[in-house]
């Protein structure tokens, strides 16, 4: 009797009790992953503001105002480089010992090195030192931002009921939604400071609030288990393997096709970024308060409609939303620049609102689930973050490329647009390469197709 008392609980515990309690958290996994990526993308998002309006001014010489706008766009897009080894790094730990354990770990590292930015002296007070010091703070933003979106992605998707995948794990990008949005709104009324208010202490403020997003965030998620397909490897596999060279050696083509895949981001960065610095500058002129507007509407109403695009995506399949996305996305970019050029400011929230509301969403709402959905739950972390995070070093340049092929006179965005819709081909012809997943069951994904 003795014996038995001794093992029986936990027998229970470890058997029967654990899987049901994994099982019946997808609400939980769903609100941990939205808060997650909400500080990831709102200390993602400040800082794109910051270097589209801010830190060409105080952390670059001051001397040709392109330059230091190249500059600026330049550490922005720095910030990708690093994703690729944040999501290397952290999805190898995410595999092997846990999603929980490496999410949390990212959700320290960004908060940290957003807080530091908001404390770095400017270029006139220690020259180029604050230049670096500026691009060490967006490299460790950018190496955990790689393994937030891919982890916070596998882990709420293996939490999820079959046939509703793709609506809970929605909310990852809703959290995008949410962050860019309170990012925005930061901002809004520091952008109306006088200038030398705004350039000494007004742009900090943005930075500083991220410890406040950095402890809700971390305190949910600690509240979160690990996901049961996950719980059955450690018990049962244990595999000794590295994650990321079994899955370059037997999914290669499927990593390769998520990073053409995720060239659809493009559209996202030059949106917010780029076209928010082409707006404002001199060519055209148009308020920044108005354009910091028009980003936090469009994008703040995607809340509803990322969730939406889930749920119709788990009823007639991934490829067809994601497609339909990227056509959307493709004819309003032309009339998007085409409006700020003419200065019309109703035509340029309505355009606003069909990229990023209407038809970006399909593919926010989509992709978090798709891609997960491509490789099974051992490799399923690495397979994501390598292929993702590789796409985006293209979406993280593409403000600087953008700079860089914008021509002047009154059609100079033309080009930009065109390198914009060149990526969204390439990223419709991956998906439509890649197999249809929103009818497999969770055991079945990642196996070979019969």
């Amino acid at each position: 009797m003795g014996h038995v008392q001794q093992h029986s609980p936990s027998d229970v515990h470890n058997h029967p009790a654990a899987p049901v309690e994994h099982i019946k958290m997808p609400k939980k996994a769903a609100l941990a992953s939205f808060l997650g990526s909400t500080l990831e993308y709102y200390d993602f998002f400040i800082y794109g503001t910051a270097a589209a309006l801010i830190f060409p001014k105080i952390f670059f010489p001051s001397g040709d105002p392109v330059v230091a706008l190249l500059g600026a766009m330049a550490t922005f897009g720095v910030g990708y480089l690093a994703r690729p080894l944040g999501g290397l790094v952290m999805s190898h730990f995410g595999d092997k010992v846990g999603r929980k354990q490496a999410l949390l770990i990212t959700l320290v590292i960004m908060g940290v090195a957003s807080t530091g930015i908001g404390f770095l002296p400017t270029y006139g007070q220690i020259g180029y030192w604050a230049t670096a010091l500026l691009l060490v703070g967006r490299l460790a933003q950018g190496f955990s931002a790689g393994a937030e979106a891919a982890g916070a992605s596998t882990l709420t998707m293996e939490h999820s009921p079959d046939g509703r995948r793709a609506f809970f794990t929605s909310f990852v990008m809703t959290g995008y939604a949410s962050g860019m949005v309170l990012s925005t709104i930061v901002f809004i009324p520091l952008a109306a400071l006088p200038e030398e208010q705004l350039l000494t202490w007004g742009w900090r403020i943005p930075f500083w609030l991220s410890v406040v997003v950095l402890a809700v965030a971390y305190w949910i998620r600690t509240r979160l288990d690990e996901p049961p397909v996950f719980e059955e490897i450690v018990e049962h596999d244990q595999p000794k393997s590295v994650p990321a060279a079994v899955v370059l050696k037997t999914q290669w083509r499927d990593v390769l096709r998520v990073a053409v895949v995720m060239l659809f981001s493009v559209m996202q960065t030059t949106f917010t970024v780029y076209a928010l610095a082409y707006a404002t500058g001199p060519a055209v002129g148009l308020d920044r308060t108005l354009m910091l507007t028009v980003n936090a509407v469009t994008v703040g109403l995607s809340m509803i409609t990322i969730p939406i695009a889930g749920v119709i995506s788990d009823r007639i399949g991934r490829k067809k939303v994601l497609l339909v996305g990227a056509l959307g996305c493709a004819a309003t970019t032309i009339g998007y620049f085409w409006a700020i050029s003419e200065h019309n400011i109703a035509l340029v929230f309505l355009f606003g609102f069909l990229n990023m509301t209407i038809f970006y969403s399909c593919w926010n709402g989509v992709w978090t689930v798709f891609f997960p959905e491509m490789f099974p739950a051992a490799v399923r972390y690495s397979g994501m973050a390598i292929g993702s995070q590789v796409g985006l070093i293209l979406a993280g340049f593409a403000p600087t490329i953008a700079t860089l092929l914008a021509q002047p006179g009154h059609n100079g965005w033309m080009p930009v647009a065109g390198f914009t819709i060149l990526c969204l081909v390439a990223s419709s012809i991956a998906i439509m390469t890649a197999r249809e997943t929103y009818k497999v069951p969770l055991e079945e994904l990642g196996q070979p197709r019969r």
